[in-house]
C-alpha cells in the first residue's frame, strides 16, 4: 500500500538514505521515494503508517500528520 509524508528537515544525500534506513528497519522490503525539495516521502509498504513515521521521527526528522 502506498503512504505518502509530508518530512521536514531532508536537507542533503545523507538526510535522503537516513530517511529510507529508517523505513526500511521497519519494513526491510518496503520501496521509498523520495523528493527533498518538496519533503515528500512515498512509502510502498504493508507496515502500519505509524510504524513508518515513528521510525522517521526517531531519526530526528518532523512528520506531518
Amino acid at each position: 500500500m502506498q503512504q505518502n509524508f509530508q518530512v521536514q528537515g531532508m536537507t542533503c544525500g545523507h538526510c535522503e538514505r537516513a530517511v529510507t534506513q529508517a523505513v526500511h528497519s521497519v519494513d526491510p522490503q518496503a520501496t521509498v521515494r523520495i523528493d527533498r525539495a518538496s519533503g515528500q516521502v512515498e512509502v510502498q509498504s504493508t507496515q502500519p503508517r505509524e510504524a513508518l513515521a515513528r521510525a522517521i521521527a526517531e531519526e530526528g526528522y518532523q512528520v506531518a500528520a
